[in-house]
């Protein structure tokens, strides 16, 4: 006979521990358009660099997220033709956040469009 006090007895605990919450993508109505990743790209961008954005010229939509390309001014010279400016990748997640960017150019203000992709 099994001791009462003995592991025999007793009902097995069933296993507790759950499986770490997963952050689901947000519904349709609340993903961001382009503008709006557009925008949060650009105020990420100058609050990670600190420079001045000429503007934004490229946008495109992934799985991921968004893909927007910033023209930045980099250094300003007189005349202001030759300001160096540069083209900057950010990638925008679901959530408006910027998980990298990257620059991919950097050229005159005058020359733009030379020799560039």
């Amino acid at each position: 006979m099994a001791d009462p006090g003995s592991s025999h007895d007793r009902p097995a605990k069933a296993a507790t521990k759950k499986a770490p919450a997963r952050k689901a993508p947000p519904p349709r109505s609340a993903r961001q358009s382009g503008a709006q990743a557009a925008a949060h790209a650009v105020q990420q961008l100058v609050e990670l660099t600190g420079r001045e954005v000429e503007g934004v010229v490229g946008l495109k939509q992934d799985d991921a997220g968004w893909t927007v390309q910033v023209e930045v001014l980099e250094m300003r010279r007189i005349p202001n033709t030759t300001d160096v400016l540069a083209l900057y990748e950010v990638d925008v997640d679901r959530s408006a956040e910027v998980v990298s960017y990257r620059r991919l150019d950097r050229y005159m203000r005058g020359s733009a469009g030379e020799g560039r992709s």
